[in-house]
């Protein structure tokens, strides 16, 4: 099999890098600066046993491919927001012996949140969902690094709505190969869900910085526990924290990577990068829609996710909001909903 990783950074870019060390063939996708610097000199990867790079083939579409093969893997590792205009560039694009991507390949969405793979369904008949357990960064274009050891990190794959199958199985090896471990579940959406409660900090990670003051860690507890009072509300099944912690044990333990600080999560570097746009629509976003639905009040992530969504736009510096403002922000919003 070969593997077309769409969007080559922090996420798709890492499995990229860790399938080609391992021997398999790998395609990557970029855009801009980050494409430039891959195609010109190649994926630097930063983890624990240095800077690794990798020469692989790298288009910014398609066409530059000319007809995909039948045996192409497409693992979508864009940001949810990104998400249509990827899949409807390569959703078209034609297979040899017939047929276009969308019709025979499969789509692995390796993303945060839920979303992804339901807005890939309406294109792709082929979607798996990867619950996305990987600690990594991408700010710099043609770098990325994931600190994990001793392993980078932990993805859980199934069918999309539900079941497993022998593409599946065959992806999952390949994983297993390269650093990874991939268990392979029939319910992975269970998964996704328990990680989205986990997510639901990355916004306010990046508008106040690192999340380790008591202050900060309360109001997180607080956010999370909407959250689960929202998938509760609309009887959605989610893996518990400690059946989490009995698969993760100390399987992917960061440590540190010269010349390559961890920074923050994948919300926090998309500020960092100045991108203009951030996922909190689909992370905190997403518990204000079922809230809405259920009819439970979600004021602290609709609250972040507004935040988000201006620092995003506005182009604000991340980390730069301080906590003690948010928590009156927080206090506020929480006040207003009763």
């Amino acid at each position: 099999m070969r593997y077309v990783i769409i969007g080559a950074g922090a996420v798709g870019g890492v499995i990229g890098g860790r399938l080609a060390g391992s021997g398999h063939e790998v395609v990557l996708v970029a855009r801009g600066a980050h494409f430039e610097a891959l195609r010109d000199h190649g994926l630097r990867l930063r983890v624990p046993e240095g800077e690794l790079t990798h020469r692989l083939p790298v288009v910014d579409g398609p066409a530059a491919l000319g007809e995909l093969r039948p045996d192409d893997v497409l693992v979508l590792a864009v940001k949810t927001q990104d998400s249509v205009a990827a899949l409807r560039t390569w959703g078209p694009a034609p297979v040899a012996g017939g047929g276009m991507a969308a019709e025979r390949l499969p789509l692995f969405c390796a993303q945060n949140g839920v979303e992804g793979q339901r807005i890939a369904l309406r294109l792709f008949r082929r979607v798996y969902g990867v619950c996305v357990w990987l600690p990594s960064t991408y700010v710099e274009p043609g770098v990325v690094s994931a600190a994990g050891s001793p392993l980078t990190g932990i993805l859980h794959l199934g069918r999309h709505p539900h079941g497993t199958d022998e593409t599946a199985r065959l992806v999952a090896a390949d994983l297993e190969k390269s650093h990874f471990e991939a268990p392979v579940v029939p319910d992975v959406a269970r998964w996704q869900y328990a990680k989205l409660l986990s997510n639901l900090g990355n916004a306010l990670e990046a508008v106040t910085g690192p999340v380790s003051d008591e202050d900060a860690l309360a109001l997180f507890r607080r956010v999370r526990a909407e959250g689960a009072a929202v998938l509760d509300a609309a009887g959605i099944a989610y893996a518990s924290t400690e059946e989490q912690q009995a698969v993760r044990g100390d399987k992917v333990t960061l440590v540190p990577l010269d010349g390559a600080p961890r920074g923050g999560g994948s919300s926090w570097q998309s500020l960092t990068r100045g991108t203009g746009t951030i996922e909190a629509d689909y992370l905190n976003g997403e518990i204000a829609l079922l809230g809405r639905l259920h009819g439970v009040p979600t004021p602290l992530n609709e609250l972040l996710q507004h935040l988000a969504d201006t620092f995003a736009r506005e182009r604000r510096a991340a980390g730069s909001m301080p906590v003690a403002e948010l928590m009156r922000l927080a206090d506020a919003a929480v006040v207003n909903t009763r």
